[in-house]
C-alpha cells in the first residue's frame, strides 16, 4: 500500500531531523574516540553560522544583539525595529571587526565581502559630522524619531534612549569602534570607497575635542534634555565608558597606519588633560564626567550624580600609566601614588553590604562619604532616582558598589616608576615608524552590555578541541547556535502613567508593564545571538590559528 503524501512528509521530517542530529554529535563522538576536530571541518561550521547571520539576520548589511528564531522580535540595549541597525557593541561594527579577523583565519573572500556589507550599512547611518550614535533606521529619520517618542522614551533606566538628540555619540565605545572597523577594512585592500566616511570619523574625532584635550559625550554638542531639574549632561568632558582612551587608541592606530601628523598634537593633548582633570588633595580622583570651564566633577544620569567614581579613578590610574608607556614622560607618573593610596582609603567596612564589591561607586566631594543610589515610582513618568547615605536598597542595574583591585595599581606603578622613560616607551607607536594594527580583534575580550552573551569563555585565549567540538556539535540545522535571551523587554504599549503603579519596583530591572527597559527573563527564551556568534567564531578562529 503506498504512502499517502502526508505520511511522505512527515517521515521525511522525522528522517531529515534525524540526519541532523546524528550530524551534530558526530563532532562529541570523533572526539571522544581521540579523534579533534579537523580543520576543513571546524572552516564549515563557521561558514555555516556566518551565512545565516549575513544572509538571514542581517537587514541591509547591518545586525541588532539579538533576535527571536521568527525574526518576530530582535533587541538593540532596547527593542529595535526591523529596519534598524545597532552601533553600540556587539553590534554592526563588532560584526565588521570578526568578519576581517575571520577573513584573515581562512582567506576565504566571503567574510571580507560580509564585512564590506557591514560597513555599507554604518556609512548610511553615519552623521554629516562623522560619528554615529546608539543605533540607526534605515527606514529614515522619521521612522528613528518615532522609536525615540515610544520605546525610547519609556526606558525608565535608560535614559540616554529618552531624548532625540539628532548628533553622534561617543558613549559605549560605538563611534571608536566603528571608525576602528573602517579604517582596518580601509587598511585591508585600500578600497577607495570607504576613505570618505573613513576620513569623516577621523575629521569627527578631531573636531570635537575640546581645547583642554578632552571630549564631549555627544557632538555636535546639542543639549535640550534637563532630566527632572538635572541639567543636560552630554557636552560635559566624559571619562565614563572610555570616551577619551578609545578615542586616543583612535588616533594612535590612524598614525601608526597612515601617518597622518594631524594626530599627534591631539593625542598628547587628551593624556594631558587626564593630568588637568585629576582633582586636588586629600580627593585626587576623577568623575564620570567633567565641567569644560574649570574641571571639576559633574552629574550625568540621574542616578550619576556630581561626584567621584572610584571605577573611572581606577580607569584612569590604568590609562596614566599607559601613557607613561607610550612617551616616557613622568608627569603622567607623578600623582599616581597619592590616588592609589585615596582609593584604598575608600574601602567599605565589611559590616556595609557584606557580599558586595568593597568599594564605593560614588564619593560625596569634600567628605569622602559613599552615596548610594535608589529609587521610587514604577515608569518614567511617575519614578525617580535619588541618592542618599544609607546602603540599603539600592538599585540593581547601576550597582553602587565596585571592585578596585589597589595591588594590582601598586605593582604595575613600582615596575614602572623603576623602568627608565627610554626603556618603557621604547615600542610606543607614537615613537617608531610605520606600526601594522593587530591581526584579530574579537579573539581577546570584547566590551559589550549585551546580557545575552557569555557562552564561552576561553580566560586563557586558547580554544581546545573539546571547545571547538562543543561548538560544531551546538550550531543548528539552520546555522545559528541556540542562545538564551536571558535579556528581554515589555514591548510598547503606551506612554507609562503619571500614577505610580502597585508594586515594588526599587529593586528591579523593569518597572511596571510600561517600562521598555530590558530585564533579566524568570525563563529565558531561545533565541539567536549576535554575540554569541561573535564569541563562537571567535573561539573557532583561535582554534583554526593555534
Amino acid at each position: 500500500m503506498p504512502l499517502s503524501p502526508l505520511t511522505r512528509r512527515r517521515l521525511l521530517a522525522t528522517t531529515t531531523a534525524t540526519f541532523a542530529a546524528a550530524a551534530a554529535l558526530a563532532p562529541l563522538q570523533a572526539l571522544a574516540q581521540g579523534v579533534a576536530p579537523a580543520k576543513d571541518q571546524v572552516l564549515a561550521t563557521m561558514k555555516k553560522a556566518t551565512t545565516f547571520m549575513a544572509e538571514k539576520a542581517a537587514y541591509e548589511g547591518g545586525y541588532v544583539w539579538s533576535y527571536l528564531p521568527d525574526f518576530s522580535r530582535r533587541f538593540g540595549e532596547m527593542e529595535a525595529y526591523p529596519t534598524m541597525i545597532w552601533v553600540q557593541p556587539p553590534g554592526t561594527a563588532t560584526m565588521g571587526h570578526l568578519f576581517l579577523d575571520a577573513y584573515h583565519a581562512t582567506g576565504d573572500i566571503y567574510y571580507y565581502e560580509a564585512a564590506k556589507k557591514a560597513a555599507s550599512a554604518l556609512i548610511k547611518i553615519q552623521h554629516p559630522a562623522g560619528g554615529w550614535s546608539y543605533m540607526g533606521d534605515l527606514a529614515g529619520e522619521a521612522s528613528l524619531k518615532k522609536w525615540y517618542d515610544t520605546i525610547g522614551k519609556n526606558g525608565w533606566r535608560l535614559e540616554e534612549f529618552q531624548h532625540y538628540y539628532g548628533n553622534a555619540t561617543f558613549d559605549d565605545e560605538g563611534t571608536s569602534e566603528s571608525a576602528q572597523f573602517l579604517l582596518r577594512l580601509y587598511l585591508e585592500k585600500k578600497d577607495k570607497a570607504f576613505k570618505p566616511a573613513l576620513d569623516k570619523a577621523i575629521a569627527f574625532v578631531l573636531d570635537s575635542q575640546y581645547p583642554v584635550g578632552g571630549w564631549p559625550q555627544r557632538f555636535p554638542l546639542m543639549g535640550g534634555f534637563a532630566n527632572k531639574g538635572h541639567e543636560d549632561y552630554t557636552g560635559y568632558i566624559t571619562f565614563n565608558d572610555s570616551v577619551a582612551d578609545e578615542n586616543i587608541k583612535f588616533l594612535i592606530m590612524v598614525w601608526q597606519t597612515l601617518g597622518d601628523k594631524r594626530v599627534l598634537e591631539p593625542i598628547h593633548r587628551a593624556m594631558d588633560c587626564f593630568v588637568a582633570a585629576q582633582q586636588p588633595m586629600p580627593q585626587p580622583g576623577w568623575g564620570l564626567q567633567h565641567t569644560v570651564a574649570d574641571l571639576k566633577p559633574a552629574g550625568a544620569r540621574t542616578y550619576e550624580p556630581k561626584a567621584f567614581a572610584s571605577h573611572t579613578s581606577a580607569g584612569n590610574l590604568e590609562n596614566l600609566m599607559d601613557f607613561y608607556e607610550l612617551t616616557g614622560d613622568p608627569k603622567y607618573l607623578a600623582r599616581v601614588p597619592e590616588c592609589i593610596d585615596w582609593l584604598a582609603s575608600l574601602k567599605l567596612d565589611d559590616k556595609i553590604a557584606p557580599g558586595k564589591p568593597r568599594y564605593p561607586t560614588f564619593i560625596e566631594i569634600g567628605t569622602n562619604q559613599p552615596l548610594y543610589v535608589h529609587r521610587r515610582g514604577s515608569n518614567v513618568f511617575n519614578g525617580e532616582y535619588f541618592v542618599d547615605k544609607h546602603w540599603e536598597n539600592t538599585i540593581v542595574h547601576y550597582s553602587s558598589f565596585r571592585s578596585v583591585n589597589i595591588d594590582k595599581l601598586r605593582k604595575r606603578y613600582a615596575t614602572l616608576k623603576a623602568t627608565p622613560p627610554e626603556v618603557v616607551s621604547k615600542a610606543s607607536p607614537l615613537k617608531g615608524g610605520a606600526k601594522p594594527l593587530p591581526r584579530y580583534f574579537t579573539t581577546g575580550d570584547i566590551s559589550v552590555s549585551d546580557l545575552n552573551i557569555g557562552t564561552l569563555k576561553a580566560a586563557d585565549g586558547k580554544t581546545t578541541a573539546a571547545d571547538a567540538a562543543a561548538l560544531m556539535a551546538g550550531l543548528n540545522s539552520e546555522g545559528w547556535w541556540p542562545t538564551e535571551m536571558k535579556a528581554v523587554s515589555n514591548p510598547y504599549i503606551g506612554d507609562g502613567s503619571t500614577t505610580v503603579t502597585p508594586g515594588e519596583f526599587s529593586q528591579t530591572r523593569v518597572g511596571d508593564p510600561t517600562d521598555t527597559s530590558p530585564y533579566l527573563a524568570d525563563v529565558p527564551k531561545i533565541g539567536i545571538s549576535t554575540g554569541a556568534y561573535i564569541e563562537n567564531m571567535a573561539a573557532l578562529i583561535r582554534y583554526v590559528t593555534a
